[in-house]
């Protein structure tokens, strides 16, 4: 009995532990989306916009059509893009695409959040609400809360000047 008992104490605790890691991989899908490393871009004194940025992965076809926190009093959809020579940014009226499966970036440089009309300045190594809204493939709309941290941008570093 006791060779028994010692065989299965590690097998049960295996079970268990494979049981766990199930769970809370379903309890991550069990909402529409899964939203990966949030931040938004720290801000200096009287700046009125800032960018939100984080990876997102939608179980069915959706698009974030929006988004909004106290802090700011518009949140947009946008993305930047090279025309040319020129980088312009522009909304994105329709919402951004969320293939099932497929993770979306929203990054410096691409698509993000546009917090426009900052009604206080985003402080580095604070947080600031933001709701996000999702429309799915019927069209019904759903929204995520968030906690976002505020991150200074790393610099570019030092640019090289031709004499």
């Amino acid at each position: 009995m006791t060779t028994v008992r010692t065989a299965l104490i590690p097998f049960l605790r295996n079970a268990v532990s494979a049981l766990a890691l199930f769970s809370l991989s379903y309890c991550a899908w069990a909402q529409s989306v899964l939203v990966q490393n949030p931040w938004a871009r720290a801000t200096v004194q009287a700046q009125k916009s800032a960018g939100v940025f984080m990876s997102l992965e939608a179980a069915s076809d959706m698009r974030l059509v929006g988004a909004s926190t106290p802090v700011a009093a518009v949140g947009e959809v946008h993305e930047m893009r090279l025309e040319g020579d020129v980088m312009k940014m522009r909304l994105l009226k329709g919402g951004l695409e969320l293939p099932a499966g497929k993770t979306v970036e929203l990054k410096p440089g691409s698509f993000h959040i546009m917090l426009m009309d900052l009604k206080t300045s985003l402080i580095k190594d604070t947080t600031i609400p933001l709701t996000l809204v999702f429309v799915d493939a019927k069209g019904v709309e759903s929204k995520t809360e968030l906690t976002v941290p505020v991150k200074a941008m790393a610099h570019m570093g030092a640019m090289a000047h031709a004499n």
